[in-house]
C-alpha cells in the first residue's frame, strides 16, 4: 500500500485549494496519508523562498493572478486578501496533530475546514471558537482544541524539521515513500498519476 506524507500549511491559500482531493486521491488508488502540518516561515527561511510581503511586486502581482485563476477553475471561492492573514498557524496546527492522533473524524475535511475558514469565511483560525467549529465539523471532539498542546508544539516542530530534511520548500507539498515529490495544489493530477503508475 502506497503513502504519503503531506506536508502543508493551515494560512496557505494553495493547501485551501487542495480541499479534500488529496484523500480522495488516496482512496482511490488505496494509499495511506499522514497529515503534517508545517510552520511554512521557517521551511521558507531555511530552504530560499520568502514570506508574501517580501517578494518582488512581480511575484507578488502574479499570485494573486494565479490565485484567483485556480480558485474560479476549482470552483472554490476566495478572498485573496482575508481578514486575518497572516495569522497564527500554530493553535490550527496542534488540532490537526491532535485529531489525526484522537482518530475517529474525517481529517481531509478538518484541513479543508480550517483553510476555508481562513480563505473563504474570514474567520481568524487562531482563534479557539473558530477551530472548535472546523473540529466538531469534521466530526471530532472540538475539545481536542485544548488538548495535548505541549505534544501539538513537539510533533509540529517534528514536522518541521522532517520537511526541510526531506527537501519540502513549499506548501502544500506531498512526499510518496518512493521519494516522489510533487509541490504544489497544481500538481495533485501527477500525485495521481504516480499513484495509478502512469508515470
Amino acid at each position: 500500500m502506497a503513502h504519503i506524507d503531506y506536508f502543508f500549511a493551515t494560512i496557505s491559500p494553495y493547501t485551501y485549494l487542495c480541499g479534500v482531493r488529496p484523500a480522495e486521491i488516496a482512496n482511490a488508488h488505496d494509499a495511506t496519508i499522514t497529515y503534517r502540518p508545517v510552520d511554512l516561515m521557517s521551511v521558507f527561511s531555511r530552504t530560499g523562498g520568502q514570506p508574501v510581503p517580501e517578494r518582488h511586486p512581480s511575484r507578488q502581482d502574479y499570485r494573486l493572478q494565479d490565485l484567483h485563476r485556480r480558485s474560479v477553475l476549482l470552483g472554490l471561492p476566495l478572498n485573496v486578501k482575508p481578514a486575518h492573514f497572516p495569522t497564527n498557524p500554530a493553535p490550527s496546527s496542534y488540532a490537526i496533530i491532535a485529531a489525526q492522533a484522537a482518530g475517529g473524524g474525517r481529517m481531509a475535511a478538518l484541513v479543508a475546514n480550517l483553510t476555508a475558514a481562513c480563505w473563504a469565511q474570514d474567520r481568524d483560525i487562531a482563534d479557539d471558537d473558530v477551530i472548535r467549529d472546523c473540529l466538531q465539523a469534521a466530526d471530532f471532539d472540538p475539545k481536542l482544541a485544548d488538548s495535548g498542546l505541549l505534544a501539538g508544539a513537539e510533533e509540529y516542530h517534528r514536522n518541521t524539521e522532517e520537511a526541510v530534511r526531506l527537501g519540502v520548500f513549499g506548501a502544500p507539498f506531498f512526499i510518496t515513500d518512493t521519494d516522489q515529490r510533487f509541490w504544489g495544489e497544481d500538481r495533485l493530477d501527477d500525485l495521481e498519476a504516480h499513484l495509478a503508475g502512469r508515470v
